[in-house]
């Protein structure tokens, strides 16, 4: 596979492409090469330009690639003319994510969540996919040939099926609501982990409830939310802590959309837990990713504590001073932990804080307040 990233003068373009990297070897993919490239705007034909399409085309046919991979998304036309120009399958990133996401998807919401953010995405391609069906001239009074039937065949198709899906969890969605009403009767206080992907969360969890939950060192490795209770000896009862879908850069809207039942989770907690991957470089542009994804889901007023994890991982002139602080998070100073999921160290200061936070809540005084720390703003 050729992995290829357009420049178009954003904050966050990856000029490795490790990110991208990452996702194809998750998705069982094998990238042999890299290319990039800077634009003012994208090509409205090739997204690249003709010139570039043919260096790409060369490359590929140099290093044996099968696919070619874009890191941004593509129109539909775009991607057609690619694949004819380059003569190779094209992709892009939202495909790929789309593609991870089908093969981790364990539960039945995960999986009819999936397929329905794959449905909405096909609907967008018939253009690409059924090009051979074209319009076909002639005939009495000019009418279309079989191949414009066909399109609109399956376009019924996956409207029909895009409707069904959106039924199903409709109904999930209500039992899951259900569920969250019961647990509010019970005078639950619920807590969700949120983050980028891959910052350690399920990890985390794991730590913090003595589960099982499958975590490993890649990207997306969990989809599923999962609940377990979490008792705080500190506060002398229990809490209902989630773990959710990780975040990435440009998450498809689709699936931002498809994934509102799951991510309901975070909407409805009373406190989110936003798990940050301290040993990243890029560890501030995933925040304001993150930030961005709970804006659109509602939940960007949740009360937050900033989980700084994978302590670990700092070379010593990196590791901070103090190991609680406060951090400034889109204009807002909320407290901050540095933990490490996988030793342990800072997990019991991580008790004591939600305990703090449970009885404040208890006491009808649920904030940012507590304990005065310094300030950090980044």
């Amino acid at each position: 596979m050729l992995l290829v990233g357009v420049d178009l003068g954003l904050p966050h373009f990856d000029g490795d492409l490790e990110e991208l990297g990452l996702l194809a070897q998750t998705a069982g993919m094998r990238p042999v090469a890299r290319i990039t490239c800077k634009r003012q705007a994208p090509d409205a034909a090739l997204f690249v330009g003709s010139g570039k399409a043919d260096e790409i085309r060369t490359l590929a046919q140099m290093h044996g690639a099968a696919e070619v991979l874009f890191d941004q998304s593509l129109s539909p036309a775009q991607q057609r003319n690619l694949e004819r120009h380059i003569e190779l399958p094209v992709n892009d990133r939202t495909l790929l994510i789309l593609e991870i996401f089908a093969q981790r998807a364990r539960s039945h919401e995960g999986k009819l969540q999936v397929d329905l953010a794959r449905l909405q995405y096909s609907s967008t391609r018939l253009v690409r996919r059924w090009s051979h069906l074209e319009r076909q001239s002639g005939g009495i009074g000019g009418h279309g040939g079989p191949g414009e039937k066909q399109i609109e065949l399956d376009r019924r198709m996956i409207g029909d099926a895009i409707k069904r899906t959106r039924e199903r969890l409709e109904k999930v969605k209500r039992q899951r609501s259900t569920q969250r009403r019961r647990r509010e009767r019970r005078d639950t206080f619920n807590i969700s982990l949120v983050g980028y992907t891959n910052a350690g969360k399920s990890t985390l969890f794991n730590a913090l409830v003595k589960a099982r939950v499958y975590a490993a060192d890649q990207l997306f490795a969990t989809l599923d939310t999962t609940t377990r209770q979490l008792y705080l000896a500190d506060a002398q009862r229990s809490v209902s802590l989630s773990d959710t879908v990780g975040f990435i850069r440009d998450l498809p809207h689709g699936l931002v959309d498809a994934f509102q039942a799951t991510l309901q989770e975070a909407v409805d907690a009373d406190l989110l837990l936003h798990v940050v991957d301290a040993s990243s470089p890029d560890f501030p542009e995933q925040m304001a990713q993150v930030h961005r994804v709970l804006h659109e889901i509602g939940a960007a007023d949740v009360a937050q504590i900033v989980v700084f994890n994978k302590l670990d991982a700092l070379v010593a002139e990196r590791r901070p001073p103090i190991l609680q602080d406060r951090y400034e998070v889109a204009g807002q100073l909320l407290p901050r932990l540095f933990v490490s999921a996988r030793t342990g160290e800072g997990l019991d200061n991580l008790r004591r804080t939600l305990s703090d936070k449970v009885l404040a809540a208890q006491a009808g005084r649920l904030s940012g307040d507590g304990v005065e720390l310094p300030d950090v703003r980044p």
